[in-house]
């Protein structure tokens, strides 16, 4: 369903809506196993179908079709990318999504549930792991004291019972001053991140920048220190977590080029400078010290059991178990001892906080394209009969109100910044939207008219909806890149 942008809570509120008054919401689980449906209930009443349908854009027949298709399905998924979650509201975007699992059963059961589809591999190993601001390795609570005790015995080191910073926060922080030196490992900032004239300057600001990474990044053109990765995929020893939780083994198979190191060498390295002498501890070595203190969740998974199982899905607390095919199973269980219920979350409908206007009358939302991955440092460098270049991606019927034309250059301005790329007709998107990518930073910097407002609750930026205008240029302005950058009709956009 192509709904309006920003309007995902409205949808949802009305299938939960819908399902509660046509009697298919399944009321042993949600007698059994949740908490807070009452409020949950009153929350979504107002969410009819034909309000969903002025709201959302998508026929009310259909809203309820689906929401019929989904009540009665044995077995429902819901699996949601970057869409649902890059926005001001991402987590109670998400909410909205757990809440329809939730009132169905679709939930702790084979075939069933919710899973929110990664941006690229291993994302939810650095979950696991830890590096995220309110977690230990293995989703220990940061502010429990006791976990806090537990980590400080480990390590040697006192461990705060607070807790950490967002990446959104980190960069407030180096407005503020607070912070003054970053090291940066395998990411890319100054591409990737909302308000890339803000990002820059702040990352300018700061007293010492570090970048480790396998390419030379946009952000690593700032660094006053660049270091150079070895790769994670073959040049390195570890283990990986895909998003059905199974940890899995990676195998180094090449020594790294030039002076590359593996990230293990250079972090003991620095900790040495820095008077903590660790030695240089082997992947498995470092790999049994997350068993022992992330115990309830991977105390099974030695690596010889990851070799010879493919792989392990968590929790695998002991050596004899043999991981978990699914979570949440114990919401079905019935009786004393069943464990912690699921809360219902009711969510309120806000739409994008940077709504078109006169000045700006249409939405850019970003996302990306087939042949590419990410920033585009990884793939730039390559051919490939589906890749080309950056666009700017266009309802046909709004080009022809505008006076545009199929590869005509543009300038596109939001409150933040301008730049300039040539107009790609989609009759794919709505009217009234626009698409580019992230992919081209070099050339076509999309991130300097994204806002860099976020959600309170997760950091995630809003590169789902901002405002933007398009301006012709002036006769012959740069026809030599609208020659270059002539966009195959054939080519098709992939968004999130």
């Amino acid at each position: 369903m192509p709904i309006n942008i920003g309007t995902d809570i409205a949808l949802s509120n009305a299938i939960a809506r819908e399902i509660i008054h046509a009697g298919l919401a399944n009321d042993g689980f949600i007698k059994n196993a949740t908490v807070g449906f009452e409020e949950y209930r009153q929350s979504v009443e107002s969410f009819t179908l034909e309000y969903a349908a002025a709201e959302c854009g998508i026929p009310a027949e259909q809203i309820k079709t689906i929401a019929h298709m989904y009540a009665r399905a044995d077995r429902a998924m819901i699996c949601w990318t970057l869409g649902i979650t890059e926005h001001h509201n991402a987590v109670d975007n998400v909410h909205s999504l757990i809440n329809l699992s939730l009132l169905c059963g679709h939930v702790g059961k084979y075939g069933s549930g919710v899973n929110p589809l990664r941006g690229q591999n291993n994302v939810q190993g650095g979950g696991d792991m830890g590096a995220i601001p309110n977690r230990f390795v293995g989703f220990q609570d940061i502010l429990d004291p006791a976990i806090c005790e537990k980590f400080s015995r480990a390590w040697g080191v006192p461990q705060k019972n607070e807790l950490g910073m967002t990446l959104t926060q980190m960069f407030d922080a180096m407005d503020r001053g607070v912070m003054k030196s970053i090291f940066v490992i395998g990411e890319n900032p100054v591409q990737s991140d909302a308000d890339q004239n803000h990002t820059e300057h702040a990352l300018r600001g700061l007293d010492h920048l570090v970048v480790f990474d396998i390419f030379r990044t946009q952000t690593a053109e700032l660094a006053d220190v660049v270091l150079p990765a070895a790769s994670g995929w073959c040049e390195s020893e570890g283990t990986v977590t895909n998003s059905e939780r199974r940890v899995q083994r990676i195998r180094k198979a090449l020594e790294p080029p030039g002076e590359a190191r593996e990230e293990l060498w250079v972090l003991s390295e620095i900790a040495k400078r820095l008077g903590t002498d660790w030695g240089h501890p082997t992947a498995n070595e470092i790999w049994e010290e997350v068993r022992s203190l992330g115990d309830e969740m991977f105390g099974g998974m030695s690596y010889e059991r990851l070799e010879t199982m493919n792989g392990i899905q968590w929790p695998c607390p002991t050596e004899d178990h043999p991981g978990t095919m699914f979570c949440h199973a114990r919401l079905w269980e019935t009786g004393d001892e069943q464990g912690r219920k699921a809360p219902f979350v009711a969510v309120k409908h806000e739409l994008p906080l940077e709504a078109p206007d006169a000045e700006y009358p249409l939405t850019l939302t970003t996302g990306r394209r087939l042949s590419d991955y990410n920033t585009g440092v990884q793939t730039s460098g390559f051919d490939s009969p589906l890749r080309r270049s950056e666009s700017i991606d266009m309802f046909p019927a709004d080009a022809a109100r505008y006076g545009f034309e199929e590869n005509q250059v543009v300038r596109i301005s939001s409150r933040r910044g301008s730049i300039v790329a040539p107009i790609h007709l989609d009759p794919s998107l709505k009217s009234g939207i626009v698409f580019m990518t992230f992919h081209f930073g070099d050339e076509y910097s999309v991130n300097r008219l994204t806002i860099n407002a976020t959600d309170e609750k997760a950091g995630t930026a809003e590169f789902k909806a901002c405002a933007v205008k398009l301006e012709a240029l002036a006769v012959g302005h740069d026809a030599v890149l609208s020659a270059a950058h002539a966009v195959p009709r054939e080519a098709a956009a992939v968004g999130d």
